[in-house]
């Protein structure tokens, strides 16, 4: 991969640490003079088959919670080289994720319920809870991760205990914590399909009594990210040609644990993320519709022509992303992020996150404890590329509908709970809860690719228009949960919140091609929108019911109620909509509403034969009103936003494990029938009328199996065999019309062989992922540049293919 840096900036800013600390400290304050310390009750016996979450904002069984929840623990996401949420997909049949976006940057949806990977002003309907902190932004889809303790993935909504964002549910990551003890480990892996290599270490322990600490970082280079068919017009820097797409991830955490007192415990980790790629389209592939012939790339109106690379196969993992043409490209505005490096036409990426957490705990008597969790975000992320995906003559590059968006994110969150624990049947959580996010979103685009005609007789510039969006975002939220143990084996519970959104958008257009603002469709240069506004408030309720049958069967119910905040569209363009609105001053057509769930689930989650065998089942139904959707009419080359009538998604979740009487033999897995389908009139920008289709992403039946062998060979060393199978059912891949393109059913196959040290000192692995190296589409949408009438090719995004790893690993 070609690196670069294009910003030599330090990403931890003082005041970015400095304003974690003050928020949590302020919320310190609230609490007065420390409660006097008390003696601990003895920890609990340990038990490595019991699995803990934390789906009610405290630790639980996973047996015992009444919720739908999926947990992957740390050796499983070790075993088979699990470190993006995309990897996640394979254990978690109703999950679907996506990577890759100009706008949001990714999707991620759960039973058939998500949200755009377009615009960046779209919360994510599935809620990323990273340590305790719920972040909104998308983004975090290309982001990896690792040295995670475990994966939570909560399936409905949620919105009780973790917002606004969980109106599908959420995706809890939880990074592992400082040990008792002092120990360090190194691992490393090479890959062959991709030639990737990973290093990583980290060391942890007490630097005292009250103070422990955990450093963990790893690097990650993958040379062969996206392989680019043959012929492809794709250049080095230097000239050479380049035949794939890299990628490169630096992922670090610093992790303090304090526990000065008793009734005291404080729990800090700063995190840094910097991602750089080849371009911002990754595995996009062209599908040729039913016509069967690679469209040509249309422009004014047949003035000009541009042949398409695509080769009509889309099964292939071989892609056509062609490098911008330079009649179009060396020009970027002035301000833009592409300006300068970009005007060679090579796209490129850069994302620096640091994300920073603080949270503490203070027992205030034997029976109530004060809970704080702070959080700070701060994302800067430049993807160019170009978005008609295609185009070339001969071996010279004409790719168009380039752009270079930049993304900036800073957002500081704030959570207080009170929470009891009194020996009676009545128990209770009240808490607030408040998050200031503010985004710039800015972009350099090709959409008319005016260009080709001559630079901006002016300024130069070759791009059509240069647009800066700000939201600005404010959010306040009081909960309270309440739990009735009305005998033994009965339990009631149930709460409400109230969120309350305010936010103000400002657009600006610094730049349009003085070809283009001459004319009617187009604003001048200079525009300002003013502040656009929105809000609205929300109360979520939620009730459950959970009956103890014995103590090895758990039967619930549960009503619950899910909100997604509404917002203002940022990928309007400065013609079409953003013009209209100019000349009215009337904005409402990119303003688009909040989203509502309603619904709930029953459950039985059971263990039988000395809890050797485990299965939980639900039976879930809930309707969505409002469904945020965002469209891109590849005609009109204009993005359309708007809410969807109503979803309905009813269906059956089943887990089950079995620790077989075979030594060291485990096996698992999951089923999932899903019915989305839209249930009242929706008219898309199609002109068709989808109610009664599925919605897309939202496969029938899903399933995967797995299993887990540990077999001793000798005092020294034990033999390790790992497996997954999985299966999704065929699903629609967008919501336009009732003939979109439809994904056949599929089988994917993941496996590792181990030797090891019993103690866990070293470790020698060879996993496979995606075996059979199964290529399938997410999401399709109309290719942009068609000729009316004639084009129907589609943009098709795609899974990664076949990846073999050998890892070595050391635990000192």
């Amino acid at each position: 991969m070609t690196t670069h840096s294009q910003r030599d900036r330090t990403i931890f800013a003082s005041k970015s640490v400095r304003g974690l600390l003050m928020g949590s400290a302020a919320s310190l304050a609230l609490a007065g003079v420390a409660a006097p310390a008390y003696a601990q009750d003895a920890a609990e016996e340990d038990d490595s088959n019991v699995i803990t979450v934390i789906a009610r904002k405290q630790t639980e069984t996973l047996q015992e919670v009444p919720v739908t929840v999926t947990a992957i623990g740390g050796d499983t996401l070790e075993n088979f080289q699990v470190n993006e949420i995309a990897d996640v997909v394979s254990r978690v049949p109703a999950l679907n994720v996506q990577v890759g976006g100009s706008g949001s940057g990714g999707q991620i949806s759960l039973r058939g319920v998500g949200s755009s990977n377009i615009s960046a002003s779209f919360d994510s309907a599935v809620a990323f809870d990273f340590d305790g902190v719920q972040i909104s932004t998308m983004r975090l889809v290309q982001a990896g991760f690792f040295d995670v303790e475990q994966i939570d993935v909560l399936k409905g909504p949620q919105s009780l205990f973790f917002g606004k964002s969980a109106s599908a549910g959420v995706f809890a990551v939880r990074s592992a914590n400082p040990t008792p003890e002092w120990e360090a480990g190194v691992k490393a892996s090479q890959e062959f399909e991709e030639n990737g290599t990973t290093i990583s270490g980290y060391i942890s322990g007490p630097i005292s009594d009250a103070l422990g600490i955990r450093v963990a970082a790893q690097f990650n280079n993958i040379e062969d990210y996206v392989d680019l068919a043959p012929g492809t017009a794709a250049f080095n820097p230097n000239g050479s040609v380049r035949t794939s797409r890299g990628l490169q991830n630096f992922v670090s955490r610093v992790t303090f644990q304090w526990d000065p007192f008793d009734n005291f415990r404080a729990n800090l980790k700063l995190n840094y993320i910097k991602n750089e790629n080849d371009g911002g389209i990754a595995h996009s592939d062209i599908n040729c519709g039913p016509n069967g012939v690679a469209d040509s790339v249309f422009l004014l109106g047949g003035g000009v022509v541009i042949p398409s690379n695509a080769d009509c196969n889309d099964t292939d993992g071989l892609y056509h992303h062609t490098d911008g043409a330079q009649a179009l490209v060396s020009g970027v505005p002035d301000g833009s992020a592409g300006d300068g490096r970009f005007e060679n036409g090579i796209p490129y990426g850069e994302t620096d996150i640091f994300f920073g957490r603080l949270k503490w705990d203070l027992d205030l008597n034997d029976s109530l404890t004060l809970s704080s969790v702070s959080g700070y975000l701060n994302l800067d992320a430049v993807d160019t590329d170009c978005y008609g995906y295609v185009g070339q003559f001969g071996n010279v590059p004409a790719g168009v509908g380039c752009s270079d968006p930049r993304n900036r994110t800073e957002q500081f969150t704030q959570e207080l709970r009170v929470s009891s624990d009194f020996d009676g049947m009545f128990n209770f959580m009240v808490g607030a809860f408040y998050e200031s996010r503010e985004i710039d979103f800015d972009t350099s685009q090709l959409g008319v690719n005016i260009g080709f005609v001559a630079p901006d007789p002016v300024t130069g510039n070759t791009f059509d228009w240069f647009k800066k969006h700000n939201t600005k975002t404010e959010a306040l939220s009081f909960f309270g949960s309440v739990t009735l143990d009305l005998t033994d084996q009965l339990e009631l519970s149930g709460g409400v919140r109230w969120t309350d959104e305010q936010k103000v958008n400002t657009i600006s257009v610094p730049y349009v091609h003085a070809f283009l603002a001459a004319g009617p469709a187009f604003i001048d240069s200079g525009f300002f929108s003013g502040p656009i506004k929105f809000s609205d408030s929300n109360f979520s309720p939620e009730v459950s019911l959970k009956y103890q049958a014995t103590d090895d069967i758990n039967i619930y119910a549960a009503f619950k109620t899910g909100f997604k905040s509404g917002g203002i569209d940022n990928s309007a363009l400065p013609s079409s909509s953003l013009s209209a609105a100019a000349v009215s001053g009337d904005f409402g057509a990119l303003i688009y509403d909040s989203e509502t769930g309603l619904g709930g689930e029953v459950g039985v989650k059971a263990q039988f034969a000395d809890r050797s065998i485990t299965l939980n089942t639900s039976v879930f139904y809930y309707v969505f009103d409002d469904l945020q959707v965002q469209n891109f009419d590849a005609t009109t080359i204009q993005f359309q936003t708007f809410n969807a009538s109503q979803l309905t998604s009813q269906g059956v979740d089943v887990e089950w494990a079995w620790r077989t009487p075979v030594d060291g033999l485990n096996l698992s897995g999951s089923l999932a029938y899903t019915d989305a389908e839209f249930t009242a009139p929706f008219v898309t920008t199609s002109g068709e009328d989808i109610n009664g289709r599925t919605a897309a992403r939202a496969p029938k039946f899903a399933a995967n199996a797995a299993f887990d062998w540990s077999i001793p060979m000798s005092d020294a060393f034990e033999f390790g065999l790992n497996g997954n199978i999985q299966y999704s059912g065929s699903y629609f891949t967008n919501e336009d019309s009732l003939t979109d393109l439809k994904q056949d059913s599929y089988v994917s196959i993941d496996g590792s062989i181990s030797v090891r040290d019993p103690d866990g000192a070293w470790k020698l692995s060879l996993v496979g992922v995606n075996l059979t190296d199964e290529i399938w589409i997410n999401t399709s949408g109309g290719r942009p540049f068609l000729e009316p009438g004639v084009g129907d090719d589609l943009v098709v995004t795609q899974n990664r293919g076949r990846q073999v790893f050998v890892e070595a690993s050391f635990k000192f």
